[in-house]
Order: structure tokens, then sequence, then C-alpha cells
């Protein structure tokens, strides 16, 4: 058995690693082509229209919170199946939505249902993979979310634009139909995670109160995720906009070359991590995504255009799955469902804040000077990152406790 729990490509591994693409997919495939079909479907005016995903996103933020705490005691297995049948039933009757409330009331429940199997996947996979190779374990699990960013938009409108909007409906219940028989040949959902150095020490107290939803440790990763997401709702919101002011007309391989960086990147800087700590992963992959906003804001052609997304998808790829790891070591074995659904809703409540902080800035000034703005998000990512390394270095040397410390992998 302990052999066993050394392997990193274990059948396990690999089912979970398709069954968080397939979902993310489905998932991926709707953000592009739902808000047009709702401003054409339903004559909605734009803040309608921003309804779609903000909604959405606030229910996934919130079912993330509740499904930490019931992964902790609940039948991770019995939370999937709800949660892709939540994805996919409420996915199908869409195509029944005769009203716009009732297209957002259906919105609220599959970002319910998203939000529990983003959160119950990923805590099932860090009880399988060897807790000297989380690092690199997530980088590889973490390239099904990029793989899904990269191609759900292109299938979601190939299939709109195609065949139109049933038969798109009809892929996304395909997609998470075709998770279930994967998820039966799964052996993993009861596997007992293996304790870490760092939360050895915890694993014996009870976890009561706040604590069930956030662990004062997970304070800094947080913040730092929270930070770089906000750069990503930038990208996000305005980079089609941005691309028409600057007469860029395929801002859409901003995305792609984005997704092969980050393919290309995840494994070495997992590898990294698990040798020498978050310390040598996060500061350089901070620089790059700084480097990229400020090429990004400068940006006049393609092929500018595409040095920035690489560097991006170089900086974002080393961050985020490294921060994903941390967050799951510092934490006790049965709060890692907590861990990462904070994980995830730091990305959300990231890209919302980008959204609208980037978009105000926007609007007093221009794109290219948000973008300047936006970097300087990553200087206040080092500035940070630093200080605490080196608050909790000297509290370490003076053996006193700093909440949030952990710089011990």
């Amino acid at each position: 058995m302990g052999e066993s729990r050394e392997k990193l490509w274990t059948k396990d591994f690999v089912l979970l690693t398709v069954c968080n693409l397939l979902l993310f997919l489905t998932i991926q495939m709707q953000t592009p082509t739902f808000p047009a079909y709702v401003k054409q479907t339903y004559q909605a005016n734009d803040f309608v229209v921003s309804l779609v995903i903000s909604l959405f996103s606030l229910a996934a933020v919130v079912a993330r919170v509740f499904t930490g705490e019931a992964l902790r005691t609940k039948n991770s297995k019995v939370i999937a199946i709800m949660a892709l049948c939540t994805v996919g039933i409420f996915s199908a009757g869409y195509y029944w939505a005769g009203n716009i409330a009732l297209f957002l009331l259906l919105r609220v429940f599959v970002g319910i249902g998203f939000g529990m199997g983003s959160t119950t996947f990923p805590t099932i996979v860090t009880n399988v993979i060897p807790i000297r190779k989380l690092g690199e374990g997530m980088g590889y699990f973490g390239l099904s979310t990029s793989l899904a960013m990269a191609l759900g938009p292109v299938i979601g409108l190939g299939i709109l634009q195609s065949f139109g909007f049933g038969y798109m409906l009809f892929a996304l219940v395909v997609l998470v139909a075709a998770i279930f028989p994967l998820m039966h040949m799964i052996r993993a959902y009861n596997l007992r995670p293996a304790a870490t150095t760092s939360s050895s020490a915890v694993n014996s107290a009870p976890i009561k109160g706040f604590g069930r939803f956030f662990d004062k440790k997970l304070l800094l990763p947080v913040s730092l995720n929270f930070c770089l997401s906000i750069t990503y709702g930038g990208i996000l919101s305005f980079l089609a906009l941005y691309g028409k002011e600057t007469h860029i007309a395929n801002v859409g391989w901003f995305f792609l070359a984005n997704a092969f960086a980050m393919v290309l990147i995840r494994p070495f800087s997992g590898k990294l991590y698990d040798r020498k700590g978050h310390v040598a992963v996060l500061p350089p992959g901070a620089i790059l995504v700084g480097i990229s906003l400020l090429i990004l804001s400068v940006t006049t052609s393609e092929a500018l255009l595409l040095t920035s997304a690489f560097f991006y998808g170089l900086g974002y790829g080393m961050i985020q799955p490294s921060i994903q790891a941390w967050m799951v070591r510092v934490v006790a074995p049965e709060q890692r469902g907590m861990a990462n659904g904070l994980f995830f809703n730091s990305i959300d409540l990231g890209i919302a804040a980008g959204s609208m902080l980037l978009g105000v800035l926007a609007t007093h000034s221009s794109y290219s000077v948000m973008y300047r703005w936006s970097a300087v998000c990553m200087l206040l990512f080092l500035f940070v990152y630093v200080v605490s390394q080196v608050m909790a270095a000297k509290a370490k040397a003076k053996n006193v406790p700093l909440a949030g410390e952990q710089i011990g992998l």
C-alpha cells in the first residue's frame, strides 16, 4: 500500500483528471455563448446580461463553502454525483426556459452544481497524489482546467454557430453523462488522506466553529491568489474591447497561446515546488505575469499579443497550482475540501473584483493604462509575499508561531 501511494500516475489520478476536464469543459462552453444568446433571445439589457455570469459565479462561491465542510464528514462520491446531476439536469433545462427570470434561476442551480463538483474532484485527487509529489500532481491535474479554458469557448461557439442552441445544450448533457462511467471506475472516494508534516500537529484536534470554513494559515495564499485573479479578470472582461481599440482582430489567439504556455510550464513548476517550495516558484511567476501585462499595455500587433500571452501563461501556470498545493498541504487532511473551495473562490472573487475595479479605471483612462495598473497588482503580490516570508523567517528564528506562516514544505 505504501508503494502504491508513492505513484503519481495511478488509474484513479488519470480518471479524476479526465472527470475534471469534462466538468470544466461544460462550463467553459457556456461562458462565451450565453451572454450573446440571452441578449438576442430575451432582448436583455447589459445589466441583465451581466447577471448571466455573476449569478452563476456567486452561486458557485457559496456552494463551495458548504461543500468543503460536507467533504469532511460525508461520502465524496455521493457529493460528486449530486453535483453532476445538478449540472446536467439544469443545463438541459435551459432549452425550456421561456423567460429571462427562469433562465437566470437555472444559472444559479448550475452554479451550485459546478461549485460542488469543482471542489469535490480536486479534494479527492489530493488524497490520491503522494504528498512528496503534491506540487507536480496538482500541476498535471490543473492542466485539465487549462485545456478546458482553451477548448471550451472554441467548441461552444462552434456548435452554437453551426448547429444552434439546442445542439449545444445536448453536447453539454452528453459531456456530463460521460463522467458517470468514469466515476464508477474510481476507487479513491473513501481513501484516507496522508497527513502532512505541517498539518500533523492539528490532526488530533477537532475542528469547530469558524475553523470549519476557514483556517488562518490560508490567509496568505488566498490573498495572493485573489491578487493574481484580479489581473485575469481584466483580461477576460476587456481584452476583446482592447483588441478593437488597437485594431487587433484575432485577440482569441491570446487565450490559446496562454493555455499552451500553461500546459508547457505546469509539470516543471510542480516539480520545482516539490523540491524547493513555493519560494522558488511564486516570485518568478509574479515577475513573468507583471512583464506580460506591461507588454500587453503597449501591444499594437498580434506578435506582441502572443508574446504577452506566452509570458502570462508561464507565470500563471507557475503560480496557481503551487498556491493550490500550498493550501492543501498546510491544513489538516480533513480540511482539504475547505482549502480547495477557498482556492477556487479566491479565483472567482478576484476575477469579479478585477472586472469591476479595472473597468472603472479603464472608463476614466484607457485600456492601455488599465493594464499597466493591472501590472501593479503583481508588484503588490511580490511585496506581500516577500514581507510575509521575512516576518515568518524572523518568527521562526525566535521560535514564535506566526499566523499564516507555514513556509516549511
